[in-house]
């Protein structure tokens, strides 16, 4: 007979999956990462754009998920959404590292443009939560400050630098896309 504690299931609903995590279940991380670990490299691979780091920082992130996990607040967000924000915030970080920055140095020039075609953020298959989709739902420019702002980690004051707006207008522009995005992916699963 086998004991409850070994019957594993092919679905977990969040709050099953949540309780797995916090009491350090190896099945509950299997169950994470085989249906997280898709739509976190493509957060992570639209930022770093490189599937070298992406790998290595996707490590980190399910480290960090796993470790912190007892921080996740139901009540503050969907874990979703929380994962997501690790993984965006991990990979910005990581291309803010001095390791990361003193790598660029030696590199040549095409290895690490953004615009690169091979690079390409338009390359579909790195993007399998299909946001690519709902972002060109926002404005040009504020698709512009999104893709600044999310994937290249740039703050409001470097984002008003760069395209030289006022810092009040990048706010406002910003805070009128968050709600738009909120609004078309408030059906999103």
């Amino acid at each position: 007979m086998i004991g409850k504690s070994l019957i594993i299931k092919t679905i977990y609903s969040e709050e099953e999956l949540l309780e797995l995590l916090r009491k350090k279940s190896e099945i509950g991380f299997k169950y994470l990462y085989n249906h997280y670990s898709g739509a976190l490299y493509g957060v992570i691979f639209r930022i770093v754009q490189s599937k070298e780091y992406t790998e290595e920082i996707i490590q980190d992130v399910f480290v960090k998920i796993w470790n912190s996990i007892h921080q996740y607040d139901v009540v503050k967000g969907r874990f979703y959404t929380w994962m997501i924000n690790i993984a965006r915030n991990t990979a910005i970080d990581y291309l803010k590292s001095k390791s990361f920055q003193n790598e660029l140095k030696n590199q040549s020039l095409p290895d690490f443009v953004y615009n690169s075609t091979k690079l390409s953020t338009t390359n579909k298959s790195s993007d399998f939560i299909g946001f690519t989709d709902v972002l060109c739902n926002l404005e040009s420019d504020k698709r512009e400050m999104i893709d600044l702002a999310y994937y290249q980690g740039y703050t409001q004051s470097e984002i008003s630098e760069k395209l030289k707006i006022p810092l009040g207008t990048i706010k406002t522009k910003m805070r009128t896309a968050l709600v738009k995005l909120k609004d078309l992916l408030k059906d999103y699963k």
